[in-house]
C-alpha cells in the first residue's frame, strides 16, 4: 500500500544520475546478457539464471510471453512482457491484477502494491489516484468540501470507501486537505489502455496492462560503478557489498559525477559554479525556472536550470524532465548531465552548455541584427529539428512546447532541442492523451486547445510555425500585425492559399533573386502549410516531415 507520505517522499527525494559506461575485468557478472527478441539487456536487469547480477530478473524464453520478476527471488510474482524493454521501462500485463479486476474484487484496494527498495523504485502509467477513507468518518469542513468534488465507490464489504477525481484531467494530489493524511490513505492504480470515458464505473476504468518504469537510486548507481552489489540491511537501509578483491574498473567515459553523495555539496558546488546564481550568469528565464551559465571545477561549461519553487507541481516537472532525458540519446537533443541529490533542498537540473543562443534570437532577436542566418543554415535547422522530433515520437514522447526559443544552436549552428518540462510519455496504443492546454501562444495546436487531446500531431503543428519563422524571419506572435494575422500561422495560411509567397518569405534569403533558394523556400512553405492544417489527421507525421525536408534540400 502506498501512503501519502510515501508518495511525497518519492517525489521530493527522487534523483537520477547518468549511468557511466563501465568495463569490468574478470567479473562473474557479464556487462549484458542476450535475451531473445529483446537483444542484449543490462543492469539493473538480470538473467533469470543469474539473479545475483541485477535487481530484478527476466525469463527471456518463457511461453507464450517472456516474463519479468520485480525481485531476484525465484518465487516472486511474474508479469508478462508486452513490448520491447527500453533502458528504463517496459509494458507488462499483471495476471494477479487482471483476475481481481475481472471479479471486481475489493481486495484490489488492499493488495495492489509496487515493490521498491533503497536501490530501485518503480512507477507505472497511466494511473489514477484513489483515496481510501473509513466509512462514516467524521470530516471537517475542508475535508467535506474536498470529498464533494470527487466520485465515491462504496460497494466494498470492507470498512472503507474509495474516492477519485471525476475528471481524469484533475490531479487529486494537488488539492488534498491538510487533514487527509490522518484520515485517508492514497493509492495509485493503473488505468486501462486505451483510456475509457470518465463516466465509466471505476473497475471498468482500471487495467491490468501498464507501462512500468524503474529508477535507480544514486547510491546504487555509484555502488554499481565501483563494481559492488546493491543490497539492503534488515532495517531496509541501503548497503553496497563490494568484492573482497576489488575489480579493476576502466572508465570508457571519463567524466566525474556532477553530484556527490553528500547532502550539501551538490547544491553548494553548483552555487559556486554560477557565483551563487548571480543574475549576470542568467541565460534565460522560462515558465518553470531560470537557466544559469556555470563552470565546473573540471572546466566543463554547463547550463543549470533552477526551478522557481519546491512544490508538488515543480517536483512533477523536475521528475518529468529527468525521466524523459535519461532515456534519450540523439545529437540534436540537449543532454542532461545530472541533477541535485535526493537530499537537496533545491531542484536543479544540469545540462550541457549550448553556446550560440536560440533560433528565435538569431532570426528575429538581437543576434539577427548582427549577422542574419543564411538560407542554408536555416534549412539545416529545419531538417535537424525535424529529425529530433521524429526521434522523440518514435520513442513515444511528445515535446508539447516546440518553439524557436527552445531550439538551441551550438558554435557550428547545429540544433539542440531543449526544455522537456512539459513533455509527455505517450504509450504506443493510445490515440491521444487528455490534458489541459499548455504550451506557448502562437505555437499551440488549435485542435488541442479546443478538445484537450494531445497527439504527436500537436508537435507537428508547432513545427509548422517554426518553419514559417525560418522562411519569413517573423515572430510567431506580433500584436502590431493586423488582428487576424497576430498569429503567424494565420498570416502564413492566408498568404500560401493565395500563392503570395513574396509576401511571406524573407527576400533577404534570396527568394525571387536566386532560383534554387526560391524553389526550396517555397517547398518549405508548402510543407508548413500541411503541418498547420486545423484537422490533425490532415497533417503529416514527423517522419514524413523529415523525408520532405531532406528532399527539399535537392
Amino acid at each position: 500500500m502506498v501512503s501519502s507520505r510515501d508518495v511525497a517522499s518519492f517525489l521530493v527525494y527522487f534523483s537520477v544520475f547518468h549511468v557511466f559506461l563501465l568495463k569490468f575485468v574478470d567479473s562473474k557478472c557479464p556487462k549484458s546478457f542476450p535475451c531473445g527478441i529483446f537483444g542484449n539487456l543490462e543492469f539493473p536487469l538480470a538473467n533469470y539464471s543469474q539473479p545475483e547480477c541485477g535487481l530484478f530478473t527476466v525469463e527471456c524464453n518463457a511461453v507464450p510471453h517472456p516474463k519479468v520478476h520485480l525481485d531476484t527471488q525465484w518465487f516472486s510474482p511474474s508479469y508478462q512482457i508486452l513490448s520491447n524493454i527500453s533502458s528504463s521501462s517496459v509494458r507488462i500485463r499483471n495476471p494477479i491484477l487482471e483476475d481481481l479486476l475481472k471479479s471486481k474484487s475489493c481486495s484490489l484496494f488492499l493488495n495492489f502494491s509496487i515493490p521498491h527498495t533503497p536501490s530501485i523504485s518503480y512507477q507505472f502509467f497511466p494511473n489514477i489516484t484513489l483515496l481510501k477513507c473509513p466509512k462514516n468518518m467524521n470530516v471537517d469542513e475542508e475535508m467535506h468540501y474536498f470529498l464533494d468534488r470527487t466520485r465515491r465507490y462504496e460497494d466494498c464489504d470492507f470498512d472503507f470507501d474509495i474516492y477519485y477525481a471525476a475528471n481524469s484531467n484533475e490531479n487529486l494530489l494537488l488539492s488534498l486537505p491538510l487533514s487527509l493524511p490522518n484520515v485517508c490513505s492514497v493509492l495509485h492504480l493503473p488505468l486501462k489502455l486505451p483510456p475509457t470515458s470518465d463516466s465509466a464505473e471505476l473497475f471498468e476504468r482500471l487495467g491490468a496492462e501498464y507501462h512500468l518504469q524503474w529508477i535507480l537510486s544514486d547510491d546504487c548507481i555509484n555502488c554499481h560503478r565501483k563494481g559492488g552489489q546493491c543490497t539492503s540491511t534488515g532495517n531496509n537501509e541501503f548497503r553496497c557489498e563490494e568484492e573482497k578483491n576489488p575489480l579493476k574498473l576502466i572508465l570508457a567515459d571519463r567524466r566525474e559525477s556532477l553530484l556527490s553523495v553528500s547532502p550539501s555539496s551538490p547544491t553548494q558546488n553548483l552555487k559556486k559554479a554560477t557565483n551563487n546564481f548571480d543574475s549576470s550568469k542568467e541565460l534565460g528565464d522560462g515558465g518553470f525556472g531560470t537557466v544559469y551559465y556555470g563552470k565546473l571545477r573540471d572546466g566543463r561549461e554547463v547550463a543549470i536550470k533552477r526551478l522557481y519553487e519546491h512544490n508538488y507541481k515543480r517536483v512533477e516537472q523536475f521528475i518529468n524532465e529527468i525521466k524523459i532525458l535519461t532515456c534519450l540519446r540523439h545529437p540534436n537533443l540537449v543532454s542532461l548531465y545530472g541533477c541535485t541529490s535526493r537530499r537537496s533542498r533545491e531542484l536543479l537540473l544540469v545540462y550541457e552548455f549550448v553556446s550560440n543562443g536560440t533560433v528565435a534570437d538569431h532570426i528575429h532577436g538581437d543576434r539577427a541584427k548582427e549577422a542574419p542566418l543564411s538560407w542554408p543554415i536555416r534549412m539545416n535547422i529545419a531538417i535537424e529539428t525535424a529529425n529530433a522530433l521524429a526521434y522523440l515520437h518514435k520513442s513515444d514522447i511528445i515535446h508539447r512546447d516546440v518553439k524557436t526559443n527552445n531550439i538551441l544552436l551550438d558554435d557550428k549552428f547545429c540544433v539542440k532541442v531543449a526544455d522537456f518540462g512539459l513533455s509527455r510519455l505517450f504509450p504506443n496504443d493510445v490515440t491521444h492523451i487528455s490534458t489541459a492546454p499548455q504550451g506557448t501562444p502562437g505555437y499551440v495546436d488549435p485542435e488541442y486547445h479546443q478538445c484537450y487531446h494531445l497527439t504527436d500531431r500537436s508537435d507537428v503543428y508547432s513545427f509548422g510555425v517554426v518553419l514559417i519563422e525560418l522562411i519569413s524571419s517573423m515572430p510567431a506572435v506580433d500584436i502590431s500585425r493586423h488582428r487576424h494575422e497576430i498569429n503567424l500561422a494565420n498570416l502564413a495560411i492566408s498568404r500560401i492559399q493565395r500563392c503570395a509567397f513574396n509576401e511571406l518569405i524573407d527576400s533577404s534569403l534570396g527568394f525571387g533573386s536566386d532560383a534554387e533558394v526560391t524553389r526550396m523556400t517555397t517547398s518549405f512553405a508548402e510543407l508548413a502549410f500541411r503541418c498547420l492544417q486545423l484537422e490533425k489527421d490532415m497533417r503529416p507525421s514527423m517522419g514524413e516531415g523529415v523525408s520532405i525536408s531532406e528532399g527539399n534540400k535537392g
